[in-house]
């Protein structure tokens, strides 16, 4: 496959897939179309590491994103096996109609599209309009159900959701107003290359205002505190394979977003200290999230405050910057999105078998679901930051560098790694041990996603391989 092929499939499969989903009326066919695409976009995001970067005018492949374009189309293709059998449990118990499922695969391409050209796009408002399209995606994806509370969280979603979008948007053109002062009018003036090879000149107090308003605007996205109002909701009323995507891939495009404009800005030192803002937004995210941990009564709500937690300690390992914690950054985004996604399909197959998402009434797993029990505990362990999973290492990584540069800071970030830590482990056991509750009945969706995504972890914790190694210093160089 040809660099510009691989590029073109990334692109092309999901828009042709998502007219085509959304007529076939047939959940099977349905479901295997969309294990399909996603297999197709995985193949050509695999082909595009064995390509030369590529510079267009509206499209890049460079060292920065195409990890991350591996790492989501992965995600989505492991996310489609699960959902295709995870959809058909709620199907039998009548959770969701059959007329609602060609919207829901048509969405779900519709939001694997848009994650994509949000990361190859080499123009700010084209990355803009791929967050946003993936935004308005999984906002109809959360109200699926048509209950009365998914109703209302895909509604606070959205509010909250455009407006962040909205702020993000006018970020984006005080950007573009800047850089064609220097850069003239057209395409030059917004994309990725020529504002880092030119930030230098652009005014730096218009960029410092650019970037508050795209802070809030993306922060919103990334669910940094205290932006994150939206997110508890939409984890614990939409289908779980969606938050899955959500908390391992959306919020992942969202800061890489930030560390975008972040690098743009990085080039003028005479604009506001970026970093500073990031590691404050990060430790609050972080050290709320943990304390917010042991009020959570619903098993989803619960690891979307989780996922807040962890955005908090990426957006501060590139808020303190430098080769490790940069390094770190990458890693923890990296192995995030793996475990977390393991960990909503495990609840994804907890909350069938029990019927119900609240912890006091789920007990006794590993009596009653043995395997199930297993992979559980084995995401929440490695969630946690427990070795010798890969979250203990940009974990260690990030609490070394910064003991080295800021103790005080080191020990704050600690103290909240060490909260969220015996939250995790108290809910543990509730849900592992104890007398049993609630049926007893099968899982009925497929582990293979679930135990995959937990050894891709493990391995990554005991062993990275040199070309990844290769990846993460040539980006943490870029980020500065």
């Amino acid at each position: 496959m040809s660099d510009i092929a691989a590029v073109q499939v990334l692109l092309l499969i999901p828009a042709i897939a998502v007219p085509v989903l959304a007529l076939v009326s047939d959940y099977r066919k349905g479901a295997i179309i969309n294990v399909i695409a996603c297999a197709l976009t995985f193949a050509a995001g695999l082909a595009l590491l064995f390509a030369a970067r590529i510079r267009g005018e509206l499209l890049i492949v460079d060292d920065f994103n195409i990890f991350f374009v591996v790492l989501t189309t992965f995600v989505g293709f492991t996310t489609s096996i699960f959902s295709a059998t995870y959809i058909a449990h709620e199907i039998e118990i009548g959770r969701i109609t059959p007329a609602f499922l060609r919207f829901y695969h048509a969405m779900f391409q519709a939001m694997m599209g848009a994650m994509n050209v949000a990361l190859l796009a080499n123009n700010i408002g084209l990355m803009w309009v791929g967050v946003e399209v993936a935004t308005l995606s999984t906002v109809m994806m959360v109200g699926i159900y048509r209950t009365p509370e998914a109703i209302e969280a895909a509604w606070k979603y959205f509010i909250l959701g455009s407006v962040g979008i909205g702020l993000a948007f006018f970020g984006t053109i005080l950007i573009y107003l800047t850089a064609q002062e220097v850069l003239g009018e057209g395409l030059a003036a917004m994309a990725w290359d020529e504002l880092a090879r030119n930030a230098g000149r652009f005014d730096p107090r218009m960029m410092s205002l650019a970037f508050v308003f795209l802070l809030v605007g993306y922060g919103t996205k990334v669910g940094l505190a205290p932006f994150h109002a939206w997110l508890p909701d939409a984890h614990a009323e939409g289908p779980t394979p969606i938050s899955a995507v959500l908390s391992g891939l959306l919020l992942n495009v969202a800061l890489y977003a930030l560390l975008r404009f972040k690098m743009v800005l990085a080039a003028n030192p005479a604009t506001l200290n970026v970093g500073a803002i990031m590691m404050a937004l990060g430790l609050i995210s972080l050290i709320f999230a943990a304390f917010m941990l042991y009020r959570r009564r619903d098993i989803k709500r619960l690891f979307a405050y989780s996922s807040i937690e962890h955005m908090g300690i990426a957006a501060f390992a590139f808020g303190i910057g430098g080769p490790l914690a940069n390094f770190a950054g990458l890693l923890h985004m990296t192995m995030h999105s793996l475990t977390k996604s393991a960990i909503f399909f495990a609840v994804g197959h907890v909350a069938q078998v029990k019927g119900t998402q609240r912890i006091a009434e789920i007990g006794g797993l590993s009596v009653t679901h043995p395997v199930l029990a297993v992979g559980f505990a084995l995401g929440v362990v490695a969630i946690a930051g427990l070795p010798p999973f890969g979250i203990f290492a940009s974990e260690f990584m990030l609490v070394s560098s910064t003991f080295a540069r800021a103790p005080l800071l080191a020990v704050l970030l600690m103290a909240g790694l060490l909260v969220a830590f015996g939250a995790l482990v108290l809910r543990l056991q509730d849900i592992v041990f104890g007398a049993p509750k609630g049926p007893k009945d099968p899982v009925k969706a497929s582990y293979v996603p679930l135990f995959l995504h937990i050894a891709l972890v493990l391995v990554a914790g005991l062993w990275l391989p040199g070309e990844v190694v290769t990846w993460f210093r040539a980006v943490a160089k870029l980020l500065g």
